[in-house]
């Protein structure tokens, strides 16, 4: 049976709110917490964009969840070698545990330094060699590295963790999900595929884990509910690469205009079903994931907690 945790949203959520929620979730019976590591929000409806690590920090001493991120990029905006003494610091902190959740990032967090945005293939290429920076300083040791995209002179960590910190990357598609499968201690992708999933374990994955999450909308009024996940987090149903390429929250608040309320309502679970919030993270279950997070969309925090305590994550434990 897979574990299921909570995934906090950078973008949707201050720090203090993000604590509490992290705080709430522990109370409801979620096993581990997932938070986004973004520069903006996908849109201004979202509204915020805390500092992950910062926000780390604080719920070393709020919760005693393991923590990962989801996704940080550690390649263009933050150099592998920053990205590595976080994680590292982090892991020291985290009483529950910390991975570091990767990926190779979009443009609207990573051009800010007006920094060139590589094509997909190139990015890969970077990912790869950050991880191995950041592997080698996680092991204490001073790096010297002048590679393809990253040097890094006479650095070394003197805060680490008694072991490495696990790196789970990010893929949504066969070229990331076979780098993961090559170099990954872990896979995270947010759809439950199960195709995927099983190129993942052939390819090398085998018994490391595969984790997923999704977002959901609990409310007592279903047609409420759209709305809001409609002016919030439409940007989730724009097709193709759109998410990686966009540049600013303006752009994707224009391409948000393709996104009707009929397609979410038709993609998200919206409202207070418990088949229905059960059947979703069933599916990531049926794909073969060992670890699977659900945000909460909507304001009433209490209430989906409170549902999820007392109605869903007990169907889930007892279906397996």
């Amino acid at each position: 049976m897979p574990e299921y945790g909570y995934f906090l949203s950078c973008e949707q959520y201050g720090p203090a709110e993000l604590i509490e929620q992290a705080r709430m979730a522990e109370q409801a019976g979620f096993q581990a917490l997932w938070i986004s590591d973004h520069y903006h929000p996908w849109n201004d409806e979202q509204g915020q964009s805390p500092f992950v690590w910062s926000v780390i920090g604080a719920l070393s001493e709020a919760v005693s969840l393991p923590v990962g991120t989801a996704v940080t990029c550690p390649t263009v905006r933050t150099h592998p070698a920053v990205v590595a003494q976080a994680a590292a610091t982090a892991a020291v902190m985290s009483p529950g545990g910390f991975r570091l959740g990767v990926g190779t990032g979009e443009a609207l967090n990573e051009h800010i330094l007006g920094d060139h945005w590589p094509p997909a293939h190139v990015r890969l290429e970077m990912l790869e060699e950050a991880i191995q920076v950041m592997r080698r300083l996680f092991s204490g040791e001073e790096v010297n590295h002048h590679g393809t995209h990253y040097t890094v002179e006479n650095a070394r960590l003197y805060t680490v963790p008694d072991e490495p910190v696990p790196i789970d990357i990010s893929g949504f598609g066969p070229a990331a999900t076979k780098l993961a499968a090559r170099v990954g201690d872990g896979y995270i992708t947010m759809m439950p595929d199960a195709p995927m999933v099983e190129q993942y374990r052939k390819g090398g994955g085998g018994g490391k884990p595969v984790s997923g999450g999704t977002k959901v909308c609990y409310g007592t009024d279903r047609d409420a509910c759209v709305r809001t996940v409609h002016r919030l987090w439409a940007n989730e149903l724009l097709p193709g690469e759109l998410g990686q390429v966009l540049p600013s929250p303006r752009h994707f608040e224009q391409a948000q205009t393709l996104v009707t309320e009929d397609m979410v309502r038709e993609n998200r679970v919206c409202g207070d079903d418990v088949d229905e919030h059960v059947a979703e993270l069933r599916r990531f279950a049926d794909a073969g994931f060992d670890r699977v997070y659900v945000n909460q969309i909507g304001p009433d925090l209490r209430g989906f907690f409170d549902f999820y305590r007392t109605k869903v994550l007990p169907r889930l434990q007892q279906t397996g």
